[in-house]
């Protein structure tokens, strides 16, 4: 700020005036200021910024700008309108998923290790728990007869119900309730050659009522089933 200004002189003198005399200002002014470019600037900030509130309502207009940004998740029942959970008519084909079969065999195996050769019920439990995505299965007892026969491979396990894509009828949907579903595990052998004994199981579907991802974590105990 150069103090050749009026109003820059009237403002220096003003300082000057609150520590000193008249005489004295006139006589420090024009010995050591009149003549020199003098650089002043706020040594605070003003007091909009030291509002809080307006500081609290820049923070939230922020944040609704990256809101309108960003676009908002679909909710489940978006998801279901725009059939996202569909299975689309050119991928209803059993030849798709036989790949998806060997690579839940080798799943199975894994997860049984030697209970496989053995059953029994920590076989069982182990079973309870997996992952049924990918697996062959058929229906053996159904409260429905027309439903029993069914087989195919499992390519959605749902709460309540289970679809299955079959050879020839495409996707079915089955209900977990009353029915029992049948599934083999092929041990694996050395020789190719040498034929073994697939390890048979049946999944009472009464008792899996639960998400996948659900039934992961729980454990099953045994108990009586009236049903059987």
């Amino acid at each position: 700020m150069a103090t050749s200004t009026p109003q820059a002189q009237q403002l220096i003198k003003d300082l000057l005036a609150r520590a000193h005399s008249p005489d004295s200002v006139n006589r420090i002014y024009s010995e050591k200021i009149q003549h020199r470019t003098l650089h002043l600037r706020p040594s605070s900030p003003s007091p909009a910024a030291l509002n809080a509130r307006t500081a609290r309502r820049r923070i939230r207009d922020q944040k609704k700008a990256r809101r309108k940004t960003r676009p908002r998740p679909l909710s489940s029942r978006e998801r279901r309108n725009l059939g996202l959970y569909d299975i689309p008519k050119d991928g209803q084909k059993y030849s798709i998923y036989e790949p998806l079969y060997e690579l839940w065999q080798g799943y199975a195996r894994e997860v049984l290790g030697q209970d496989i050769f053995r059953g029994g019920p920590e076989a069982a439990a182990k079973l309870a728990s997996a992952e049924l995505h990918g697996a062959l299965t058929e229906v053996v007892r159904s409260r429905c007869t027309g439903r029993v026969g069914l087989k195919g491979i499992i390519v959605r396990d749902r709460k309540f119900v289970v679809e299955i894509i079959t050879e020839k009828k495409g996707i079915k949907v089955i209900p977990k309730e009353g029915t029992t579903f049948r599934i083999e595990i092929k041990p694996e052998t050395a020789d190719a050659t040498t034929a073994s004994k697939p390890f048979v199981f049946e999944v009472l579907g009464d008792q899996l009522m639960l998400r996948s991802a659900d039934r992961a974590n729980r454990k099953f105990k045994q108990h009586f089933l009236p049903d059987l």
